[in-house]
């Protein structure tokens, strides 16, 4: 890899992560509120020139690559978790760069899982890790990721999708009275709904009628404090594992099912010790084949980098 440097971000509905790369590390990683900024290229400026106060040499960066919480199919990319609308030939302008490349944010983080070292992720279950067989995704934040990698000779292919909006499926007769306050609320009701940060406030709300925010209830079910949030986030968990076996399943993901997203890895032990793995096999007659697929939790702090940055690299070279 070029020792060039290149503009590397994950940019979700909440925060932008922006680093550095030269050669094969990582520089200079900050997270920047969305919130603060009122176009993604003030926030770009922004980072550049805080690093370039910190010394570093940003006037040669020539090549950028964003992964970012949306779909990503023309030039117009418009956010659906926060207002940030942009044209990427434009905004590639603006910023005088010699290529930018935009993909959906859970398709970069796909590309880095077979690449994830064993300290970088943590084992849900049980389940048989399968060589070069397709790899699924799933991640509860601001919205809910779904996506997956699937093997290629040498190479991995990303999918970009929004299986985040796929029809949330009730399994017992508590989520079955949840579904049923939500349609009255929304009609139609996605697996999004419940697995994101409104979706934890929407869960208690249903369950209690009260209105408090997402902090708060994990905050609250973490320390044991309040027993509606204790069962708001047993609930999320368990509705998580049914969901992520339904994209084990469609993608026939042999080669393990990945937990991401910002809210599963602050739960801890009410997620390792939830009803998540035993939902993710409860499928029935196919029981047995979600069983012999291992789930993990990532805990590698920036693995969206490391997944957009493989993909500048293939784009930069399809440019040569």
């Amino acid at each position: 890899m070029s020792a060039e440097p290149r503009l590397l971000a994950d940019i979700g509905g909440t925060n932008a992560r922006f680093a550095l790369q030269s050669g094969e590390d990582f520089i200079d990683v900050e997270v920047l509120a969305c919130a603060d900024y009122p176009t993604l290229g003030e926030a770009m400026q922004a980072y550049l020139g805080k690093a370039a106060g910190r010394g570093l040499a940003v006037d040669s960066v020539r090549h950028a690559a964003l992964a970012i919480a949306n779909p990503v199919e023309e030039d117009r990319v418009s956010m659906t978790n926060h207002h940030w609308s942009f044209s990427i030939e434009e905004l590639r302008r603006q910023q005088g760069l010699a290529s930018l490349l935009v993909v959906n944010d859970f398709a970069a983080l796909a590309m880095s899982l077979p690449h994830l070292a064993a300290s970088g992720r943590e084992r849900i279950g049980g389940g048989i890790e399968l060589a070069n067989r397709p790899i699924g995704l799933i991640g509860p934040g601001t919205g809910l990721g779904v996506s997956g990698v699937i093997p290629a000779g040498t190479r991995w292919i990303a999918l970009a999708g929004e299986g985040g909006h796929v029809s949330f499926a009730p399994s017992t007769k508590e989520e079955v009275a949840i579904l049923e306050a939500l349609w009255g609320e929304y009609g139609h009701v996605s697996a999004e709904r419940l697995l994101s940060g409104m979706g934890l406030e929407l869960i208690h709300w249903a369950l209690s009628g009260k209105r408090v925010d997402a902090p708060s209830i994990t905050g609250a079910a973490i320390d044991g404090t309040s027993s509606d949030c204790v069962k708001t986030v047993e609930i999320f968990c368990a509705v998580l594992g049914s969901v992520a076996g339904n994209v084990a399943l469609t993608l026939g993901a042999t080669g393990g099912m990945y937990i991401g997203g910002g809210i599963v890895p602050r739960l801890g032990k009410l997620f390792t010790e939830s009803a998540f793995r035993a939902r993710f096999e409860d499928k029935g007659r196919l029981s047995p084949y979600l069983a012999r697929i291992p789930t993990y939790l990532i805990t590698e702090q920036y693995p969206a980098l490391r997944g957009v940055s493989a993909m500048l690299s293939d784009h930069i070279a399809t440019l040569q």
